[in-house]
C-alpha cells in the first residue's frame, strides 16, 4: 500500500514538472541573434529566409548599426534572388533612411543595377531603361570619385544606346506603315537626343526615306549627305547614294 501511495506521489510529481515546463514561455531571439540567423541563411543562399529574419531584426527597433545592416541585407537579398522590382525598393529605402551611410553609394548603384536588370528589349515598354539611366547620371554627379563609376558611366551609354535604338525601332514602324510625319519626328528625336548613339547611320536613312516621302527633298539630301559624310563604312550607304543620284 505505501509503495503503491509512493508511486502515486511519484507521478503527480512528475506531472507538475510537466506541466511546469510546458507553461514557461520560450523566450523570443535577440535582434542580435536574429541577424545573425539570417547571415547564417544568406550565406546558404537561402534569400528568402535570410530577409524573413532581418525583416524581423527591422520589427523589434534595434541599435541604429544592427537595423542599416538588417536593412542592406535585405536589399542584397532580394537582389540576389533576382527579386530586382524588390530590390530597388529597399536599397531606395536604405538611401532614404540613411543618406550620410558608407553603404549611401553602393545602394544607389545596386538601385540602379536593379532597374538596369529589368530592361528586356528594345521593342518593350522603356521605363526600366529611364530609370536605370537617371539613377546612374544621378550616382555620376553625386559620387564623381567612387570606384563604380566606370562601371557606371558604361552603363549609360549602353542605357542611351537601348532607348536611341527605341526610337529608331518606333520610327521605322511609322515608316513602315506609311506614318511619315510621325517617323520623321520619332526619328529627329533620335538624333537630337542621341547624337553619340554610334548606330545613327540606320536613323539618317530612315529619316532621309521619310523625307522623300514627304517631298521634303532639300532635307533629303542633307541627310543622306551627312550619312556618307559621317559614316563611310556603313551597309547604307549603298541605298543612299542611289536615292541621291535619282534626284
Amino acid at each position: 500500500m505505501k509503495r503503491l501511495k509512493y508511486g502515486l506521489l511519484l507521478a503527480a510529481a512528475t506531472i507538475l514538472m510537466l506541466q511546469g515546463c510546458a507553461s514557461t514561455p520560450k523566450a523570443d531571439p535577440s535582434p542580435e541573434e536574429l541577424y545573425k540567423q539570417g547571415e547564417t541563411a544568406f550565406q546558404k543562399s537561402r534569400y528568402e529566409q535570410a530577409v524573413e529574419s532581418w525583416k524581423k531584426v527591422r520589427e523589434t527597433f534595434p541599435e541604429p548599426e544592427l537595423a542599416a545592416k538588417a536593412e542592406i541585407g535585405i536589399a542584397n537579398a532580394y537582389f540576389l534572388n533576382n527579386d530586382f522590382i524588390e530590390a530597388g525598393a529597399a536599397y531606395e529605402d536604405f538611401r532614404k533612411l540613411h543618406p550620410t551611410h558608407d553603404l549611401a553609394q553602393f545602394s544607389l548603384y545596386r538601385q540602379g543595377l536593379s532597374s538596369y536588370n529589368l530592361i528586356t528589349g528594345i521593342d518593350t515598354d522603356q521605363t526600366p531603361t529611364k530609370n536605370a539611366l537617371a539613377l546612374f547620371e544621378s550616382f555620376v554627379r553625386q559620387y564623381p570619385k567612387s570606384q563604380y563609376v566606370t562601371k557606371v558611366q558604361e552603363k549609360i551609354t549602353d542605357c542611351r544606346g537601348k532607348l536611341a535604338q527605341y526610337e529608331i525601332y518606333v520610327g521605322r514602324f511609322y515608316y513602315r506603315t506609311d506614318y511619315y510625319q510621325a517617323a520623321i519626328g520619332r526619328l529627329e528625336g533620335a538624333l537630337t537626343n542621341f547624337p553619340d548613339y554610334t548606330g545613327n547611320d540606320e536613323t539618317l536613312f530612315y529619316l532621309g526615306k521619310a523625307y522623300i516621302e514627304t517631298k521634303q527633298l532639300d532635307k533629303m539630301q542633307t541627310t543622306f549627305s551627312r550619312l556618307i559624310r559621317e559614316y563611310p563604312s556603313s551597309k547604307y550607304l549603298g541605298d543612299a547614294r542611289s536615292l541621291l543620284s535619282k534626284l
